[in-house]
């Protein structure tokens, strides 16, 4: 077969080499598959960083900065409280760090509300 464009990249679903542009987008006539044409850079994650801009890893420990209202207990997470061993997460509701607070259990935190100690 003769590629319609040589500089269109073939269809990531089935690898066909008809694929043409629409919009912003490429689309491929065999299979419907619609994909953007701009270039995908896999290895760059999204950096996360806490209240005062510190990038934050997992494993680090973090410090509360304000006091937290936990849903359902009648207790709040004191400011300055420590947080050990953190996870990064896809950002849930604004939600982004994995932890284990003690006395309150696991838990999700926003990173806009601690910092890195």
């Amino acid at each position: 077969m003769n590629r319609v464009n040589e500089s269109l990249p073939p269809c990531p679903e089935c690898s066909s080499d008809l694929t043409y542009e629409m919009g912003s987008l490429l689309v491929c006539p065999l299979c419907a598959h619609e994909w953007s044409n701009e270039p995908v850079d896999e290895e760059q994650e999204a950096v996360v960083k806490d209240a005062f801009g510190t990038v934050l890893t997992d494993g680090d420990t973090v410090s509360i900065i304000k006091d937290l209202k936990v849903k359902g207990q009648s207790l709040s997470i004191k400011v300055g409280t420590k947080v050990r061993n953190i996870r990064l997460v896809d950002p849930v509701d604004g939600h982004d760090i994995d932890c284990k607070v003690d006395g309150f259990g696991f838990m999700q935190l926003k990173s806009s509300l601690v910092k890195k100690v």
